[in-house]
């Protein structure tokens, strides 16, 4: 009798390697996960990074990730799991990261020897590699590369409109030309890079893999309509000889890569017919666990970042240099916009102790005892330079009335319960304002808020999140959004090759195999209180170029 199917997916972040098996009704059965700085002491790593020797530069050991591999397969396979049952993997990977395969690493890949680990010293390291160590999303040492990047191509905005983002040190665009600049001999040496979420698929396949669309559209290299290498772009950060590089155009999620590889069969008890899907980023891989196109990821963690699935459209969504725009993982057309603030979590604790010396429950009531709009009071709270708008730092609270020019307001006194709820209004219109700005014309409402990250426990905030955006909230029941995403879309690669349709859509899948609900609906918006926050957009953005113009000044 066959076993039911079950799916893995992987998650490699930048602390930890996770893996999830789900089954198909996307249960999980298993999780396991190796901690680096815990489980992996060796390396002596910091949060699973290395720092330096440059300034700005922090990387990943290419070794510890396979040490990991081993590792968590290990205790996978300890816990009883049927390894012969895994019919598809994909996972995640921290976006922007990239390995560097040496010009000998695809037939070290086909010679992998099932009697010895993927760590064993001189199997896979040092020799398929030509930099031991990956530049990850940390890195701040390319800001030369980013600016020569935004140059050649006419301007921030103009390589926002190709690539769907300005040019960021963490983009792998920026980071292959320093490499490229300062390790001439690395960069010649390599053959072929990958990201991240294309290293692992790789070492399952036993070659190397192609590129996922998604995770692409972090790199400043990939057209983000055409979902195509940008040739102009390769040339400008690796020379001609990067188009080779890179490897084949970018694939979508849910395509078969190929099947497992000999090794994963001998060694660990794979079945040779196990799909090798592609894996993409770990925001993308969220977005595929947690909504369908239509909903929007509010995570009020440390930094605040929205993630909005946008389906396809006549128009694309507006680019901005403030914001980034993904292709979507598993939907050619669709798109993710992707806001990200640094001042989140910080800068509404900072307002809690100095309003009730953090107590949050006295906070929850000084927000819920004050008026919707805040009787006019509109704070800007900037602890930290924040990213959106770009570079503002410091308070600024305003009195805005009906169709005035809001008024800089001196001598608000610190402990102020009015800065309680307008922390919180700041923070969503901010948002709201974009939205608008990102989604295509005649868009349809958008239909779900998916809330995540620790505020997401607060039903006040919960509350005031609805009733802004004037959607439905909802929370996550898992907290491993990025691996269960990778297992589901390993899951969608197999489901496409049962029903023998590869233009078969995920939302299809969804329907047609059923999934267990992992949503809760914890807040419902009020109309009515919905019309106010509308009609404060305007006196919001007004507020803001104010802002802006202060810290200009400065």
């Amino acid at each position: 009798m066959m076993s039911s199917p079950l799916f893995l997916g992987f998650d490699l972040s930048t602390q930890q390697l996770k893996a999830i098996v789900i089954a198909e009704d996307a249960s999980i059965v298993h999780e396991s996960a190796v901690h680096f700085d815990r489980d992996l002491p060796i390396y002596g790593t910091t949060n699973g990074t290395v720092n330096g020797p440059d300034e700005g530069e922090v990387t990943s050991p290419v070794l510890m990730w396979l040490e990991a591999i081993d590792l968590v397969m290990q205790r996978i396979k300890n816990t009883g799991v049927d390894l012969s049952a895994i019919t598809s993997i994909s996972g995640a990977g921290q976006q922007h990261g990239s390995v560097y395969w040496s010009k000998g690493a695809e037939k070290t890949l086909v010679m992998m020897d099932p009697k010895r680990s993927l760590a064993d010293p001189g199997h896979l390291a040092p020799y398929a590699f030509a930099l031991p160590n990956a530049p990850i999303w940390q890195d701040s040492s390319t800001t030369k590369d980013c600016r020569e990047l935004e140059a050649a191509v006419g301007g921030p905005q103009i390589l926002a409109d190709l690539t769907g983002s300005r040019a960021y040190e963490r983009f792998t665009g920026p980071q292959i030309a320093r490499i490229r600049r300062l390790k001439p001999a690395a960069y010649r040496d390599s053959a072929r890079i990958s990201l991240v979420s294309s290293f692992i698929p790789s070492l399952f396949l036993g070659h190397i893999a192609p590129i996922e669309v998604s995770d692409a559209s972090g790199m400043n290299l990939m057209n983000v309509l055409t979902c195509k290498w940008d040739h102009g772009l390769l040339e400008a950060c690796g020379g001609p000889e990067l188009r080779a590089k890179i490897g084949p155009e970018p694939v979508v999620g849910g395509t078969i890569l190929g099947r497992i590889s000999r090794w994963w069969v001998e060694r660990w008890g794979f079945n040779p017919d196990c799909i090798i899907a592609p894996f993409t980023g770990d925001n993308p891989a969220t977005v595929v666990a947690l909504s369908a196109p239509g909903d929007a990821i509010l995570s009020l963690g440390t930094s605040t970042t929205l993630l909005l699935s946008i389906p396809p459209a006549d128009s694309p969504p507006a680019r901005f240099t403030t914001s980034h725009l993904l292709s979507h993982p598993t939907t050619l057309g669709a798109q993710i916009a992707m806001l990200c603030y640094k001042n989140g979590a910080l800068a509404r604790e900072q307002i809690r102790d100095r309003c009730t010396g953090t107590d949050w429950a006295r906070y929850n009531e000084l927000v819920e005892q004050s008026p919707h709009g805040n009787s006019g009071f509109m704070g800007f709270y900037f602890p930290l330079p924040e990213i959106i708008p770009p570079g503002v730092q410091g308070e600024f609270i305003f009195q805005c009335k009906d169709t005035e020019e809001p008024r800089l307001v001196h001598g608000l006194k610190p402990d102020a319960s009015k800065h309680a709820r307008a922390i919180l209004e700041s923070q969503f219109l901010s948002i709201k304002s974009r939205i608008a700005a990102i989604l295509p014309v005649h868009s349809p409402p958008l239909q779900r808020l998916i809330v995540t990250g620790g505020s997401s426990a607060n039903q006040t905030i919960r509350q005031l999140a609805a009733d802004v955006f004037g959607m439905r909230v909802y929370v996550a029941e898992s907290k491993e959004a990025a691996g269960t995403g990778g297992a589901m879309l390993a899951k969608f690669a197999w489901w496409k090759a049962q029903v023998g349709d590869t233009s078969g859509s995920f939302e299809e899948m969804i329907m047609e195999t059923g999934q267990v609900e992992r949503m809760k609906l914890v807040a419902t918006p009020k109309g009515e209180v919905t019309k106010v926050y509308d009609g404060l957009v305007n006196n919001y953005r007004r507020c803001e170029e104010q802002v802006v113009h202060l810290c200009g000044q400065a």
